[in-house]
């Protein structure tokens, strides 16, 4: 009993900071300065969900995965308590963000080169923007960090995600 327990704590705490570096790296100025990402609450939902992908496609099936996911929309739920939701429209707009991650999740997974994920960043990012020099940037950053990634969650999901040099425009 008190090894699950312990085993219980120990995929929290994975979860627990596999969410805080993806957070850390999805509020990065530079995607939002340089990038032009909207500093806004759609524009940090967009960039968290970017880099929740590049995370949850490395760990697909991994006990962290559902820990990510849920801390992911516990953030969700009190970002909107911190702006005045009440409990009555929480569930709602919860629905509502977990349709639109979960649809960028399909998309970005839906798309086997470059080009096919510039295409739906920018339809994410900048709202149906036709995929332009910073689209293809940032694809192009979620491709090369990839191995960055890969090698930092294994062989365990012990270390710190590292997901590569920053993108620069």
């Amino acid at each position: 009993m008190l090894n699950l327990l312990t085993k219980s704590a120990s995929r929290k705490q994975e979860a627990r900071r596999l969410y805080d570096d993806v957070v850390s790296r999805a509020r990065e100025p530079v995607f939002f300065a340089r990038f032009g990402v909207a500093d806004s609450m759609d524009g940090r939902f967009d960039m968290l969900a970017f880099h929740a992908w590049l995370v949850l496609r490395e760990i697909k099936g991994a006990d962290p995965a559902q820990g990510l996911t849920d801390l992911i929309f516990t953030g969700f739920d009190e970002a909107m308590r911190e702006l005045g939701v009440g409990d009555i429209g929480i569930g709602h707009k919860l629905k509502a963000m977990a349709q639109a991650f979960y649809g960028r999740m399909a998309a970005y997974d839906g798309a086997a080169t470059e080009d096919e994920l510039a295409a739906a960043l920018a339809k994410n990012l900048w709202r149906g923007a036709s995929p332009d020099d910073r689209a293809r940037k940032l694809a192009g950053y979620a491709f090369a960090a990839r191995p960055h990634l890969a090698a930092s969650l294994t062989p365990s999901l012990a270390g710190p995600l590292d997901f590569g040099p920053l993108p620069s425009l």
